[in-house]
């Protein structure tokens, strides 16, 4: 990590951004805490889990960098896919479209290759993995190659007639040799925090918007391959696309002031860094319920469940702390189960006998929840029924 005394960075000769360390170190320090503690958590978990945990942040994270982009993808059929990728989980799903095969072969080889060099010819290979058919949705573009048209690159959003220009690139004349004075610089070893780089990298990449489509998604991986270069494979747990979709309206308003402002860019980069702290925080969250889930059966571990029994508790701790909305009634046991309502009561129940469930309401009310402490209702007259009944 860099000093913490004030300097200012001053970028290649274009675009010639630089930043003030002073301005993002505080966030810098916090990020690479949230960072440490999902290397630790990790450490507590078995083979399977880490590779369940990273199949699932890999499957929310490619469909939510599609999103950003107003695309749409199958969210089981990646999931297919990425189990098959990684050997875990369910891999006898549907297969996903050829372009989101391609999504997911260009995520894979930021983490898989990671120590290799970044060159036009791989990017060119990731913008033509997202395109298959050479056309985006009706229109044809150019793939595998940078763009090469005369009139301007606009950067737009609005319905035909009202459209809003936020970023005008530069002519493509000036792309070939934009592009190899970023790679010269993404390749080199630099003083740069990760974080910061990685921060730099996706702005300067969109900066230049080298590709007819395809430049968010291909510079999105780029953050990933910054990432995997210093965290590895755990970078695929750090789900930064989800995030930046959460945040989508200030990810691209913090994109836009960094590309008309002046040439400091320091405001982008400590947004940017706090993008990774809280996807940190998150992953880390989901890890805490991964260890929970583990330390449950081990807690229980003695208890002989049904098969039936043993998938509908695994439903709800698979669904985190009040994660699954409403906690479980007869009703739901009855269809998720696929049994008779009198076998749902008596199974519940049985649950309930063992210390696994709690119950929580009465009548129609009535709910079980794993017993987890904190994982009840948030509606606490369902404590106070219970506690009333008790």
């Amino acid at each position: 990590m860099p000093s913490t005394h004030s300097f200012i960075w001053q970028a290649p000769t274009w675009p010639g951004m630089h930043y003030d360390i002073v301005q993002v170190s505080a966030e810098l320090a916090r990020a690479h805490r949230a960072q440490g503690v999902v290397e630790g958590k990790l450490a507590g978990l078995g083979f399977e889990q880490r590779l369940e945990l990273a199949a699932e942040a890999w499957s929310q994270d490619a469909v939510a960098t599609a999103a950003i982009e107003g695309e749409r993808i199958n969210l089981t059929a990646v999931r297919s896919s990425v189990a098959r990728r990684l050997g875990v989980g369910n891999q006898e799903g549907a297969n996903a479209p050829r372009n989101v095969e391609g999504l997911l072969d260009i995520m894979d080889d930021a983490v898989l290759q990671r120590a290799e060099p970044l060159s036009n010819e791989r990017l060119c290979a990731w913008q033509a993995a997202l395109f298959p058919t050479g056309y985006s949705g009706m229109t044809k573009i150019l793939v595998g190659a940078y763009r090469e048209h005369a009139e301007p690159m606009q950067v737009v959003s609005g319905r035909l007639g009202r459209e809003r220009v936020h970023y005008e690139a530069p002519s493509s004349a000036r792309v070939p040799a934009d592009m190899q004075q970023f790679l010269d610089w993404f390749n080199a070893t630099t003083e740069h925090d990760s974080l910061v780089k990685a921060a730099l990298a996706h702005l300067w990449f969109e900066t230049i918007h080298p590709f007819e489509d395809g430049n968010g998604r291909v510079g999105r991986v780029l953050i990933d391959l910054v990432l995997a270069r210093e965290n590895g494979e755990i970078s695929r747990l750090i789900r930064i696309s989800q995030r930046l979709l959460d945040k989508r309206r200030d990810y691209y308003e913090q994109l836009e002031r960094a590309q008309h402002g002046d040439l400091d860019v320091s405001a982008w980069v400590l947004w940017f860094v706090e993008q990774v702290r809280v996807s940190c925080e998150e992953a880390s969250s989901v890890m805490d319920a991964a260890l929970g889930k583990a330390l449950f059966w081990i807690d229980h571990r003695d208890k002989v469940l049904t098969t039936r029994q043993r998938k509908v508790v695994n439903l709800l701790l698979d669904a985190g702390p009040r994660g699954f909305e409403g906690g479980m009634n007869t009703r739901k046991y009855e269809s998720v189960g696929g049994t008779s309502r009198a076998t749902a009561s008596r199974e519940l129940v049985e649950l309930e006998n063992m210390g696994i469930l709690e119950k929580v309401g009465a009548g129609r009310s009535t709910r079980y929840y794993p017993s987890i402490p904190g994982w009840g209702p948030e509606d606490t007259s369902l404590v106070e029924t219970k506690s009333r009944e008790g």
